[in-house]
């Protein structure tokens, strides 16, 4: 937890002080106000500065609105989960119908990640200039990560949007035109290769930063999608040159499946990272404060989170941090929205009546037919259990008791708030680190509060997704039967169909699925998605059916008008109008008339 809000709060300094537009003093040109581009950065402590800046983005975006951000999309748009939340919380719903809701639902989003992007151009140009002051492995490894967070920015993005400018240079040129496919997803590619070329062989101590594994890990992530979504094999990256860190990629270099394919073996070979022993153990609600409540449904089991009393997870490549000083009016990003979001909606949890998880807005409740084909495909996965629950554990829960849409009795288990009993106050605790960690300093007024306190990891990239790729991309039986094993299941073939299936449930709830539906094309993705319509759910407590198809003739109808792609805000299409018509941005496709939503 140190390390964590040490993090975080260099994060808050290079938010407030890395400007890039010039302030001079009468008569004097030197800037004694604030650090721009004439005097930062110049030494380490600057470049420290300089990188954190880009990671709290990643902060920014959720605690802006992580409803509108790229993971909750990826879940909601799925067949993983249905939309959910309340009556009013109409955005969630139209993420999971592939609606609109409002001109500009994800500008915020759109418009921060470009912000994210614009500050890794930055230290992209500027890094290199500190070779003198630093060693080589110093720049490469901030420079590393600098081209990983770019990369990663124009991957949401790319995922989301699908045809967007894609400026790679501290100055935005205004008059950049939309990209999309091969040149897109190369420079998403090219990205990721740079970062694992240059940063040294050296695996993250868990504070937050990546190494060139997880490089790696996201070049195979990014290459799956574009050659299996565009049909792409052999993938052109741009050209690009940089004498400083020895890099030359000249004009039309290609990456191919084998090179990819070298860059996950050496990553399960030589990175150093492993698997957790339980499947239970990578989530929060297994840690010692909490597993062995007696009202804990896992009591009793041997369960123990793997990032107990600030334990470093060694499965974990990718991670967002948090801390404990979010504020309502500058650093609510420093907690994990996204847990708050996903909580349990309606229930009075004072007294722990849905141990071990807290209060939330109830969105992204999941699908019940995953929960059925889980069960018909693999009935002895551990995995199951470590992914969901079921209301039925909870003797007390009622349906529609906040206005509750499309809730269907499931909720996932992988990030949400979990509560602890503290014997000290008398009560159980809105999150269970205000038990596991005792002398926490929180900001003030936020000492106990639902809305404010998870501030456990969120988990982006784990090792158990590049022993996969392993499989797909190199056909590695070992690597498959490795994650299988975990899961307390035996051998079985590593088939396309079978590495599907474990892909889907290794990493329900994670941000994957949406994409891995639509590499596997329009078939799979509609058939997938179709699978929602009908299933059993609760609208405002009045038990039916999830009826999607009066929406634009439901899932797969609408997957199929817009590959997947969100509208691009409007707000967006409007500034590129003034650059002229060869640069105004072009709406995509399925986003005409009666696609905004007005709710169930």
């Amino acid at each position: 937890m140190t390390d964590m809000k040490k993090i975080l709060s260099i994060a808050a300094i290079a938010a407030m002080t890395l400007s890039l537009v010039s302030c001079e003093k009468f008569l004097d040109s030197e800037n004694y106000w604030s650090k721009d581009s004439s005097n930062f950065p110049v030494n380490e402590t600057d470049a420290d500065q300089m990188i954190a800046g880009i990671y709290n983005n990643m902060n920014i975006v959720i605690g802006n609105s992580p409803l509108f951000a790229h993971h909750m999309w990826s879940e909601a748009a799925s067949d993983n989960c249905l939309g959910g939340g309340g009556a009013n919380d109409q955005g969630a719903q139209a993420e999971d119908l592939m609606m609109n809701f409002g001109s500009s639902m994800y500008d915020g989003f759109y418009t921060a990640r470009y912000k994210g992007i614009a500050r890794a151009n930055a230290a992209i140009e500027a890094l290199p200039n500190l070779a003198a002051k630093m060693s080589a492995d110093k720049v490469n490894q901030y420079l590393g990560e600098a081209f990983f967070l770019r990369a990663w920015y124009y991957y949401e993005l790319a995922s989301m949007f699908g045809n967007i400018p894609c400026p790679v240079t501290s100055t935005a040129d205004p008059t950049l035109p939309q990209i999309s496919g091969e040149a897109l997803w190369g420079q998403i590619i090219e990205d990721c290769k740079i970062a694992a070329d240059i940063m040294p062989a050296k695996k993250s101590s868990g504070d937050g930063h990546v190494d060139k594994y997880a490089a790696q890990a996201l070049l195979g992530r990014a290459y799956l999608f574009a050659s299996g979504f565009y049909g792409l094999n052999d993938i052109t990256l741009p050209a690009y040159e940089n004498e400083a860190i020895g890099v030359s990629i000249a004009e039309g270099t290609k990456i191919t499946k084998a090179e990819v394919g070298k860059y996950i073996s050496d990553c399960v070979s030589s990175s150093g990272y492993t698997l957790v022993d339980d499947p239970h153990n990578l989530w929060a609600y297994t840690n010692r404060c909490s597993v062995e409540d007696e009202k804990s449904p896992w009591k009793g089991k041997g369960y123990k989170w793997a990032e107990d009393d600030g334990a470093v997870n060694p499965e974990a490549m990718f991670v967002i941090k948090f801390n404990t000083q979010p504020s309502w009016s500058t650093t609510i990003g420093y907690s994990n929205q996204t847990a708050l979001y996903w909580g349990v909606r309606g229930q009075s949890l004072d007294n722990g009546e849905c141990f071990p998880f807290g209060t939330g807005w109830g969105m992204c409740p999941v699908n019940p037919s995953l929960v059925d084909d889980w069960k018909a495909i693999e009935p002895g996965d551990k995995r199951l259990d470590a992914s969901i629950i079921s209301v039925d554990k909870w003797p007390t829960y009622g349906y529609g008791k906040d206005s509750n849409i499309q809730e269907t009795g499931y909720y996932q288990t992988k990030i949400m708030p979990v509560l602890a009993w503290s014997e000290e106050n008398g009560k159980y605790m809105k999150s269970f680190t205000n038990v596991m960690f005792p002398g926490l300093t929180w900001s003030e007024g936020n000492e106990d509060n639902f809305q404010l306190n998870s501030v456990n990891d969120m988990v982006l990239i784990r090792f158990a997704e590049v022993l996969l790729m392993d499989a797909e991309i190199n056909g590695s039986q070992a690597s498959f039967d490795r994650v299988r094993a975990r899961a307390g299941l035996g051998s079985k073939s590593a088939t396309e169909d079978n590495i599907r299936n474990e892909r889907r449930w290794e990493f329900a709830f994670e941000g994957v699925r949406f994409n891995d539906l639509r590499r596997y094309g329009e078939a799979y993705a509609t058939a997938a998605l179709d699978k929602q319509q009908g299933v059993h759910c609760y609208n405002s407590g009045v038990e039916g059916i999830n009826d999607a198809a009066k929406y634009n003739g439901g899932y797969g109808n609408r997957y199929k008008a817009t590959k997947g792609f969100v509208r691009i805000p409007e707000a967006q299409i409007s500034l590129s109008a003034g650059a002229g018509e060869e640069y105004t941005f072009v709406q995509n496709e399925g986003w005409g008339a009666g696609t905004d939503f007005a709710g169930w």
